[in-house]
């Protein structure tokens, strides 16, 4: 199967070379690209889980920040399509000595690399890289600002439970103040049709975050919802004196048996990872048959595929 045997370039739409946030994407595009990573999912479920579609380009993952799964996801998804991975950590690099980003985003473009996936713990440096490298830049995380492939993996594993998210209302519930999931998730769910309310204690909420209502109020964020995203509680954050205790905090807003039981019934539950068992969620829940938790992992490696392919490949 070749580059363009995977999706009818005649069926779709133009593409943005990039994927920043969701600002420059719309809902036709992103409907799209989920579509396509369903037929990556096919690829994946076969023995030889390989396609030549990114055969001759090179892809770097730029890690700036610790990670383990978007990491891994994103070098699995792009050697399944055949494309060469350069691996670049930033704790192992000339940015411990002083290096700028810039600077050392430039020193890998003189290398021949074709797109950049991009993870760091300052806000807005995927932008800047956009501008500085005239290449492909794919976000995998800036701060506390997006992190888009766990927007659209959340979406496509809750479309793949729910069917369409038209009129679903999706409860967020945790640290949604230094949240990057929460935010792309509030940015992305709506596009597709879902009602989003983001539930938090109040020093732990942001003053605003577009495309979702915000409450202190658990039960009012869990009536009726169709599906429940957990977030990590930072613990470090009580060091900074937002949160009084960890025992109030499970207290108020730990999501159990009982309080699950508020949304709808088999309502099914999300968490990003990585998980605090019996902090933010009690422990069983993330074992019991309404976790996707371990599902959003294994669609992290379609989506990115899907990802790769239409910023590198597809119509622009």
């Amino acid at each position: 199967m070749g580059g363009g045997g995977i999706v009818s370039e005649t069926a779709t739409p133009n593409f943005p070379k990039h994927l920043l946030d969701f600002r420059d994407w719309n809902r036709r595009q992103v409907e799209s690209l989920l579509e396509t990573a369903q037929m990556m999912q096919e690829v994946l479920a076969r023995p030889v889980k390989k396609v030549p579609a990114l055969t001759g380009f090179t892809v770097a993952t730029v890690f700036f920040e610790p990670s383990t799964r978007t990491r891994i996801s994103f070098e699995l998804a792009a050697r399944r399509m055949s494309a060469d991975v350069v691996s670049f950590s930033g704790t192992t690099s000339s940015t411990v000595k002083g290096e700028t980003y810039r600077d050392t985003l430039r020193t890998l473009d003189q290398m021949g690399i074709d797109a950049y996936i991009l993870r760091t713990d300052a806000a807005g440096v995927p932008h800047q890289a956009h501008r500085w490298l005239h290449k492909p830049v794919i976000n995998a995380g800036d701060g506390w600002r997006a992190h888009p492939t766990q927007a659209l993996l959340d979406a496509f594993t809750l479309r793949e439970k729910l069917g369409s998210l038209e009129g679903k209302k999706i409860a967020i519930v945790g640290d949604i103040l230094h949240s990057r999931v929460a935010r792309s998730n509030a940015e992305l769910l709506p596009m597709l049709g879902a009602t989003v309310v983001a539930c938090g204690p109040a020093t732990l909420l942001p003053g605003s975050l577009p495309g979702a209502t915000l409450t202190t109020h658990l039960r009012e964020a869990l009536h009726e919802a169709d599906a429940v995203m957990v977030l990590r509680l930072q613990k470090e954050r009580m060091e900074k004196g937002l949160l009084p205790s960890l025992p109030e905090y499970i207290a108020a807003y730990q999501i159990n048996r009982e309080r699950l039981g508020w949304a709808k019934p088999g309502a099914p539950l999300l968490h990003p990872g990585p998980m605090n068992r019996d902090v933010e969620l009690e422990g069983t829940l993330a074992d019991s048959p309404q976790s996707l938790v371990e599902r959003q992992v294994a669609n992290g490696q379609a989506v990115r595929m899907a990802v790769l392919y239409h910023v590198l490949v597809g119509k622009s």
